[in-house]
């Protein structure tokens, strides 16, 4: 059943979904996906050669040969093909008598490092997304402005009517400081706010987003803060011996803006498990930090920053993903039961005692309310979880095709359902700072979107609707867990639990 439930997801995701026009409507004002006018934009200055490099001709764009050959992006390329060694070690170790390379030949299907030097590839502007609904990290920047670029071939152009691009599974996140070194010191969160909810209150022109009052005219290379990158370290296809698995490689690279070079950074909230457990030190300090009532509270509203001594610098997340805990994150193992080694860092007491606590002092909280709660929630506030949640083969946004034949009728969705549930709440927190309101950066979990988007959201696979995720309760009352006992199906439709001991499933028509 479960391996059924995760090829219908898998499909789900993929497929156009049947609200394509709330689709559109649901991220006006939060991001940009007109492939008309991603297009434009990638051939004048927020192409990614234009934007690492203002001061070069604006004649061609940057070839992957020539972008890593940029001084600022030497250590990107260097860490990451650190980590391709490492995970050829790793592999090889664990895994000795299955191959792995570059090919079809190979049980393990490499990524092709020589793309990294090629001159027939080139990362593709493939979406613009508001984050300043990230704001709480980072007040005085107003959250973030995400650039997002897709690897695409381009020495092979899309031939035919219906034909699209040869998009490569890596994207690439220029994340910038939504008021950075270059605006105004007198711009404010508010007025950052009007103008991107100005231009998504309908179809925007390029001189909507561009020009003297349009938000886009704020960004510049001064804004840059950090590159985030993604891309499919591997792929085993099926076979005799195992079900396919696709390895997906994330890491995160901060600028430094005097040296004017991206350097390797610690991955936000990305626990570093292996150094935790290793150490008994270490792993007492995270559990002490962790609990604290203001932390523990942080954690339940989806807000918590986790200081850097505890995280990891990359991580490898695994598709497909389940949706138990052991399945989204097999490695995480930081929460006492299945799957957790005997030095987990939280038991179920420890728990337990931090939602008493809580309690006692009169907190409201809003996702934990269990055990399960809390390890689903540490795990959806990683960005290895989080990736593995409602993705689209690993990634939440896969992006625009705008080199494709039609590509304002492309069959794919530009971002995944995780994406799409959770612009009502990045909406609303962009209205707050319109209104001069404090905004509220509460998230549900990343599976379930909170019921503030409930009237939007009611009856489609971002809430209720057919294939959301879902909880089927216990026969007994006292046996449900009350951190997901809201997680039902709209009218006519029944949770289907994945396998004998889940109660998590999907929702799908009753009977079927």
């Amino acid at each position: 059943m479960l391996r059924c439930l995760l090829a219908v997801f898998l499909l789900l995701c993929g497929a156009v979904s049947a609200r394509a026009g709330e689709d559109r409507a649901l991220e006006r004002g939060a991001a940009i996906i007109d492939p008309v006018i991603l297009r434009e934009l990638d051939q004048g200055r927020f192409g990614l050669g234009r934007m690492l490099a203002p001061q070069r001709s604006a004649d061609a764009p940057l070839s992957n040969g020539e972008l890593f050959k940029l001084a600022s992006m030497l250590p990107v390329r260097e860490a990451l093909i650190g980590e391709f060694n490492r995970y050829v070690e790793r592999h090889k170790a664990s895994l000795p008598d299955e191959s792995i390379g570059v090919g079809d030949g190979f049980a393990f299907q490499l990524f092709d490092r020589a793309l990294f030097d090629s001159a027939d590839v080139r990362f593709v502007l493939a979406g613009i997304v508001n984050r300043m609904d990230r704001a709480y990290v980072a007040p005085d920047s107003c959250g973030e402005i995400r650039l997002i670029y897709r690897l695409t071939r381009t020495d092979v152009p899309p031939i035919g009517e219906n034909a699209v691009s040869q998009r490569l599974p890596m994207t690439l996140n220029l994340v910038l400081k939504a008021k950075g070194e270059g605006n105004d010191a007198a711009l404010t969160c508010s007025e950052l706010a009007r103008r991107w909810l100005a231009a998504g209150s309908a179809s925007p022109t390029m001189e909507q987003l561009i020009g003297k009052d349009g938000p886009l005219a704020l960004i510049s290379d001064r804004n840059i803060d950090r590159i985030e990158t993604n891309l499919q370290i591997a792929h085993a296809p099926k076979s005799a011996v195992r079900d396919f698995r696709t390895d997906y490689l994330l890491k995160v690279f901060d600028y430094d803006g005097a040296a004017k070079v991206f350097a390797e950074a610690p991955m936000e909230n990305q626990i570093d498990r292996d150094r935790i457990l290793a150490d008994d030190g270490l792993r007492h300090e995270f559990k002490a930090w962790l609990l604290d009532p203001k932390h523990f509270a942080e954690l339940d509203r989806g807000t918590l920053v986790i200081p850097d001594k505890f995280l990891a610098r990359g991580a490898v997340a695994p598709t497909p993903a389940g949706f138990d805990i052991g399945d989204l994150n097999p490695e995480f193992g930081l929460v006492q039961g299945e799957g957790a080694s005997g030095n987990a860092v939280f038991s179920e007491g420890d728990v337990v005692g931090a939602l008493k606590k809580a309690a006692a002092d009169g907190a409201k909280l809003q996702n934990i309310q269990s055990l399960g709660g809390f390890e689903r929630r540490l795990n959806d506030v990683t960005c290895a979880g989080c990736h593995q949640t409602r993705g689209i083969g690993g990634f939440h946004f896969p992006g625009v095709d705008w080199m494709a034949a039609k590509p304002s009728n492309s069959t794919v969705v530009p971002a995944s359902p995780h994406f799409f549930g959770d612009q009502v709440r990045r909406r609303d927190i962009l209205a707050g700072f319109r209104d001069g309101k404090a905004p509220d950066f509460s998230r549900g979990f990343a599976n379930r979107p909170q019921l503030r988007g409930s009237a939007e959201l009611a009856g489609t696979e971002y809430s209720d609707g057919w294939g959301a995720h879902c909880y089927l309760p216990a026969a007994k009352p006292a046996e449900t867990d009350r951190s997901f006992r809201g997680w039902s199906c709209a009218e006519g439709l029944a949770c289907q639990v994945a396998g004998k001991t889940s109660r998590m499933g999907m929702c799908f028509v009753k009977g079927r």
